[in-house]
């Protein structure tokens, strides 16, 4: 018996049984389902993001407030020293300002506390500001002091100015907002008026919506405003328009008060600047208003 041949028989049989079963293969594999992967849950892009997470963490933020205040630190003995300095809107003086006492008026929120965990929390649920929660947020009385805003608080009051702390907060948020500011050490003067918030009645003066000419009115009949300082152009003067250019007129007569009388400081949060470009009409859907700012942009003709 020859062994051979049988053997070279298996291995050609063994050989093409091999090489008739790789086609298969590759087929099975090239049909093979692509697996599906979800989408990672997690909140809807917000356009807020990088507005809060600039105010939170870009050291050019504080840099800003800092150099603000330091300014504003610079002119007050100026202020002091000139008794003819007043730092009102011509309109809201009515009377003369020889003998009254030295005020600063200072905006409270994105001026003197900062709310930013407020919008952050908004921007990771999902959420838009509304009362309720804002005045849960208040109450929490958590709200820290915007660097170089205690310093010059306390600078003023040292040298025998009065601080009015003027807020469209709610008065019923009057006694949180003072225990917020007591807590983080801003000087409170010992008197019912020196927190002036929205819905504060002004004996003859009409209030106009949440303006604070009249709570200013209400400073300046026993004070020389010597600064003010804010974080939106109603807070140093009346806004009867607002418009992108009705905003500008109403500032364009003080230019030369900026950075010597009036201090502005940066919120790219919240504002009304927002509502400015899409007729301050908050009940048109937000894909809309979203619509209305980006027209709003400069693309250069591109």
């Amino acid at each position: 018996m020859k062994p051979f041949p049988v053997l070279v028989s298996l291995v050609a049989f063994v050989l093409g049984g091999c090489a008739a079963t790789r086609p298969v293969a590759v087929e099975r594999a090239a049909a093979a389902p692509v697996p599906v992967v979800a989408e990672t849950a997690g909140p809807r892009p917000d356009d807020n993001l990088n507005a809060v997470v600039w105010t939170q963490t870009a050291i050019e933020r504080e840099l800003l407030t800092r150099q603000a205040f330091a300014a504003a630190r610079e002119q007050l003995s100026r202020a002091l020293a000139d008794p003819a300095w007043d730092a009102l809107p011509h309109e809201e003086r009515e009377g003369g300002i020889d003998r009254l006492e030295p005020a600063i008026i200072v905006d409270i929120d994105e001026t003197m506390l900062d709310n930013s965990p407020y919008q952050a929390r908004l921007v990771r649920d999902g959420a838009s500001y509304d009362e309720f929660t804002w005045a849960q947020w208040c109450r929490e009385e958590r709200a820290q002091a915007v660097p170089g805003a205690l310093e010059f608080a306390r600078y003023a009051a040292e040298r025998g100015v009065t601080v009015f702390y003027l807020s469209n907060r709610a008065r019923d948020l009057n006694t949180v907002t003072l225990a917020n500011l007591r807590r983080l050490g801003f000087p409170i003067a010992d008197r019912d008026d020196v927190f002036l918030g929205l819905g504060t009645v002004v004996p003859g003066c009409e209030q106009n919506g949440s303006e604070k000419g009249c709570r200013r009115r209400l400073v300046a009949r026993e004070h020389r405003v010597l600064m003010q300082v804010g974080d939106q152009i109603g807070d140093f003067v009346d806004v009867l328009a607002n418009t992108p250019a009705g905003r500008r007129q109403a500032v364009e007569p003080y230019l030369g008060w900026i950075g010597e009388r009036w201090f502005v400081l940066p919120n790219p949060t919240y504002g009304s600047w927002e509502p400015a470009l899409f007729n301050n009409a908050w009940s048109l859907p937000a894909a809309e208003r979203r619509r209305m700012k980006l027209d709003a942009l400069d693309y250069q003709g591109r």
